[in-house]
């Protein structure tokens, strides 16, 4: 009957622990949250005794609460105990979950150390699982970012035995929710400290609502009041001239929105988790011609002394100039400071975004630093760079390059791991260069472009002439390939060109195509000059390295470079 009728305690067990819970973020103060703590114990939890110890700014802990019996509360309440005698207790016993059990044959240790406790003299059981009267069980209470905020302490189930699976479960809920409540009762109660010193000062210079308004209407920064609650929640009550003028609505326009109407749509979960207790996020508002600026929210609660209706006061501070300026400093750490592409460190961070540490399918490459040619063909394979499977090295057909990948699996065989060989990543899609020509044959074809002539320019016309000639062929280079392709430099006058989901011919015609665009006359201070350019295409493989990628291409543009005569490659 027992384990028929458990479903059935179990539910009523549930809505007592949701009934408690809910009580947690109803009481007002810090001192109201922790003894409504400690009552939910015994309430909802079927504990007879509870106590709530709570860290102390020293880091001692101190007996702040105790509910169901009001000798344990004379004997513990306002004792505190060391930080290192709680960590001692904490780390003794059974850990079951995030709670700690100290069975009475170990707990006798602790009978002396000065740790408060209270326990009532009762009859033991001559079963396994009663509970001792020196049994001694705690839950800790840690905040969000894993801060001990307490302890709570229970002793005597109702029932006389020790808490089951169910009963664990349910004590530690029910104390990670009191953590929630302790914390945001701490801020509430500090908040409500800062407010009171407020009004003080502002009392002992002119009455507080005066003293509110002009630093309200007169603030050199946006400032709003938001209704707090009801039908109108969040919609704007007050706004300042400097808000009015930053957002460019008037005063009696901005009165018909919230701040979530104005929010940008990225933008709308920030919003959302913004505390409004002391909460600051930094998000874009719209102003009234449709374009956004980036502010900085900060939220405080106010509530008037006749304890009335709760309102919103909101800071609002420009940060557009800030925004802006992080924004160029990022993209100068990134980018190319001649010719705007993307430099070495963004090409290769964007390059092992795309590779993960799984190996695909190893077959060996054509004998690149030995200068073969690229189009012959190997005993027992393709074009070029057949050897077989078992050789340990990546297939880079067309004009790939080599690399030092080792052996490993098909793509897919198992879950990828990350970008770099970190925590797997359900959404990776592993690249692999293409076997052949074949239309389901694609891969990321990785392009080295170093140019031919180049130095000659830069040694007879001057520096000047030379940065001219890398920036033109920068923009002939981007005018070329797809938007969504990358063109970066390398360094000097060596470019690479990232572009997805290529085939081996396609590869040839983009090299191609690109060359041809180089070759044109570039004009420069009224003269004509031109370079050529040599390509070697590699393909970027999961299991290889940004490194050993890039060294691929490069030997494949210095194969490429060998084969042709130097006034071919002036020509292009």
């Amino acid at each position: 009957m027992e384990t028929e009728s458990e479903p059935y305690v179990r539910l009523a067990s549930l809505r007592q622990l949701h009934r408690v819970v809910a009580q947690l973020n109803t009481a007002r103060s810090l001192a109201d949250t922790l003894q409504t703590v400690a009552d939910g114990v015994v309430e909802g939890l079927g504990f007879e005794i509870a106590a709530v110890n709570l860290v102390r700014a020293d880091g001692d802990l101190v007996v702040a609460a105790v509910a169901g019996s009001a000798a344990a509360e004379s004997v513990m309440a306002g004792r505190v105990g060391s930080r290192a005698s709680w960590e001692r207790r904490l780390t003794m016993g059974e850990q079951w979950g995030v709670l700690c059990f100290i069975p009475y044959t170990e707990g006798w240790v602790l009978d002396n150390d000065e740790v408060p406790e209270w326990h009532a003299p009762s009859a033991v059981r001559d079963t396994p699982d009663a509970w001792h009267p020196m049994d001694r069980l705690f839950a800790p209470l840690y905040a969000p970012d894993g801060e001990l905020l307490g302890v709570l302490s229970v002793d005597r189930p109702r029932n006389g035995r020790r808490p089951g699976a169910w009963g664990c479960e349910a004590l530690q809920m029910y104390a990670s929710q009191a953590a929630i409540a302790i914390s945001n009762a701490r801020l509430r109660s500090n908040m409500q400290r800062a407010l009171v010193r407020l009004e003080r000062e502002q009392q002992a210079l002119r009455a507080s609502e005066e003293s509110f308004r002009q630093a309200f209407e007169y603030a050199p920064s946006g400032m709003a009041v938001a209704e707090m609650g009801g039908d109108q929640q969040g919609r704007l009550l007050r706004i300042n001239d400097a808000l009015c003028r930053l957002l460019g609505r008037p005063a009696a326009a901005m009165r018909r929105y919230s701040f979530s109407d104005l929010v940008h749509p990225e933008d709308i979960r920030t919003l959302l988790r913004t505390s409004a207790e002391g909460g600051r996020a930094e998000l874009r508002l719209q102003r009234r011609d449709g374009s956004y600026v980036w502010v900085s929210l900060r939220n405080s609660v106010v509530a008037d002394t006749a304890d009335g209706p709760r309102y919103l006061l909101t800071h609002v501070e420009d940060i557009e100039e800030r925004k802006r300026h992080e924004l160029q400093l990022a993209h100068r750490a990134s980018h190319d400071s001649l010719t705007g592409l993307p430099n070495s460190a963004e090409l290769r961070a964007r390059l092992a975004g795309r590779l993960c540490s799984m190996p695909g399918r190893p077959v060996a490459p054509a004998d690149a630093a030995s200068g073969a040619d690229p189009a012959a063909g190997h005993p027992g394979g393709g074009p070029g760079y057949g050897y077989g499977p078992g050789d340990g090295f990546w297939d880079l057909e067309g004009l790939g390059g080599i690399s030092g990948a080792g052996p490993g699996t098909e793509p897919g065989a198992g879950t990828a791991a990350g970008p770099g060989g970190g925590s797997p990543d359900p959404h990776h899609v592993h690249a692999v260069p293409p076997k052949g020509d074949g239309p389901g044959e694609k891969g990321l074809a990785v392009l080295f472009c170093d140019l031919d002539g180049f130095k000659s320019i830069n040694d007879r016309y001057g520096h000047h002439c030379g940065d001219a000639v890398l920036i033109a062929v920068a923009r002939r280079l981007e005018a070329g390939v797809r938007d969504d392709d990358t063109v970066a430099r390398l360094g000097g006058d060596e470019f690479v060109v990232l572009a997805d989901g290529l085939g081996p011919a396609e590869a040839q015609d983009l090299a191609v195509r690109l060359r041809n665009a180089i070759i044109p006359p570039i004009q420069v201070d009224g003269r004509a000059v031109r370079v050529g350019a040599s390509f070697g295409i590699g393909w970027a493989g999961c299991g290889m390295t940004a490194e050993e990628v890039l060294q691929s291409a490069d030997q494949r543009m210095y194969v490429e470079k060998r084969s042709r005569s130097k006034g071919q490659r002036r020509a292009g």
